[in-house]
């Protein structure tokens, strides 16, 4: 308990020193308790931009907290953008912890001591973060490898620093005016989750394997293998990759790398995860990208460190693809029926409104040439926009335009000249003709099939005994026959469906035959 104060009294202390609470003045909802406190407090230097001085704070307040710092760099479409950009400058470094308690812990996980597991282990890490640091090593087989450890005793650690910030934003939640958009609990929860999920090193292989699994046989993307023998929720080993770090443009340069084709490959990896996959990798900053040098895989991109990774399902990709789409044609109607539909909207939303509000955002940007036009940016206007409306912008959207905007600043660093819109066309043209055309009606009826093939033999049985309770228990029975309904409504459409290929290939084979007889009479 005692610790707890202390940790308490240091957080306020830096606020103070930072001058945090002056960040929060303009908000509060009691103005002249703020100006009180800036009164009182009159002997801090605060002359630096507020973003700076938050970003200080942070890292003062240690790793947990830079955490924080980072995952509010995502959320532009709550945080303000000068404090953003400041945040987005934060760095997960912090010293090494001791190699004696990184052996400690694989002996822990992995029943064994380093020495007996690999056949030479590198004390010395190569990198360090607030959660874990790597040590490269070599298997009994010959095989390179890295080992990821779990920095010690750090669960209870978030979990100490954590219960503090959901206090904290439970008390902005009461006296700060712009609480209510800001949703500083929600925002809290979203972090707890996010840190407790990467405490296990397990999720991290997962996420690899699944990425690995996708881009198998791909000339693109190398994702490191896990070696699941040597795998636990604190100790994961991994195959060890070499290659040269993306943002050392001129050791690319110079190993002869086209950085133009590196430019535009590494666009169409991101659009190849969204709208193929469905599964992407959600924290592709420089730090974590390689690129590969060996003769057998050159030029080809190394991903690392999959602790956050982004999943959309149909809908999303849906969404995002008519957005994209509509946005280049100019269709603003499009877009605010785009946002009804889905649902993000309220259904009482005007169309003619909301498309007013997207021009009037979004036009300014198409006076640029197409190759200078952020597609990053435009979802941020399209989040900005969307507020003023009661849209919540879904969580995975988030994450996705914050890859995105890395994507862009990366790709636009490799070739100044990268015309994205080029570049991503195909793949949201080619999803769409996926999802309305025959192609993606034939995908969806072959996903249906097993599922009808269960449910058809069983309809008479479940629809008689429906209707022998339904006099009996009317009311307990309701759920049941609405799913009956649903499934009835359901085969319907696939017998119509059924009955109208076998039709159109009844008329066109009847057709076929009377030409040939038609022309065996000439």
């Amino acid at each position: 308990m005692i610790l707890k104060f202390l940790r308490l009294l240091k957080i306020l202390r830096v606020a103070i020193r930072y001058g945090l609470d002056e960040i929060a003045i303009s908000g509060l909802k009691v103005p002249r308790t703020a100006k009180l406190i800036d009164t009182i407090i009159f002997w801090r230097d605060i002359s630096a931009p507020r973003g700076e001085r938050l970003r200080m704070a942070l890292e003062d307040l240690g790793p947990i907290f830079v955490k924080f710092g980072q995952v509010l760099s995502t959320r532009r479409d709550l945080i303000p953008l000068d404090l953003v950009e400041e945040l987005a400058k934060l760095q997960d470094r912090v010293p090494p912890f001791p190699s004696d308690l990184a052996i400690a812990q694989i002996q822990k996980s992995l029943g064994a001591h380093p020495d007996q597991l690999f056949a030479s282990f590198e004390r010395t890490p190569v990198a360090s973060a607030s959660i874990a640091q790597v040590h490269f090593a070599t298997l009994k087989d010959g095989k390179q490898v890295a080992v990821k450890v779990l920095r010690p005793g750090m669960k209870k650690s978030i979990d100490e620093d954590v219960a503090l910030m959901h206090l904290a934003a439970e008390l902005i939640g009461r006296i700060w005016a712009d609480s209510k958009r800001l949703k500083p609990k929600e925002v809290v929860a979203e972090f707890d989750k996010y840190l407790h999920d990467e405490l296990d090193l397990m999720r991290e292989a997962a996420n690899a394997s699944q990425l690995r699994r996708n881009f198998a046989g791909s000339d693109l993307l190398l994702v490191p293998e896990m070696y699941w023998d040597y795998c636990s929720s604190s100790v994961i080993v991994m195959e060890r990759m070499h290659g040269i770090p993306v943002s050392q443009i001129d050791r690319l340069a110079a190993a002869g790398v086209d950085l133009k084709k590196l430019s535009s490959d590494g666009v169409e990896i991101f659009f190849t995860q969204v709208f193929r996959d469905g599964f992407f990798h959600a924290d592709m900053h420089p730090g974590n990208i390689l690129v590969s040098v060996d003769p057998a895989t050159f030029g080809r991109y190394i991903a690392l460190d999959f602790g956050i990774v982004g999943t959309l399902n149909d809908f999303d990709k849906d969404y995002l693809s008519q957005n994209f789409l509509a946005f280049f044609r100019r269709d603003y109607k499009r877009v605010a029926e785009a946002h009804i539909e889905s649902g993000w909207a309220p259904k009482e939303t005007r169309v003619d409104e909301l498309e007013s509000a997207v021009r009037a955002c979004c036009e300014p940007i198409f006076d640029r040439p197409l190759k200078d036009i952020s597609f990053g940016q435009i979802l941020l206007r399209l989040f900005q926009t969307s507020r003023r409306f009661n849209v919540e912008v879904q969580p995975q959207l988030v994450l996705l335009q914050k890859t995105l905007l890395n994507i862009e600043g990366l790709g636009r660093q490799l070739d100044p000249d990268l015309d994205l819109w080029k570049t991503a066309k195909p793949y949201l043209e080619n999803w769409m003709a996926e999802q309305v055309g025959w192609q993606g009606m034939w995908q969806r009826l072959k996903a249906e099939a097993p599922r009808y093939t269960h449910i058809l033999p069983q309809l008479p049985r479940l629809l008689h005994r429906a209707l022998e309770q339904g006099g009996e228990r009317p009311a307990d029975n309701s759920d049941l026959i609405k799913t009956l309904i649903v499934e009835q409504q359901r085969t319907n459409r696939l017998l119509s469906l059924v009955i109208y290929f076998a039709g159109a290939f009844a008329i066109g084979v009847l057709g076929f035959q009377l030409y040939l007889r038609w022309q065996h009479m000439q």
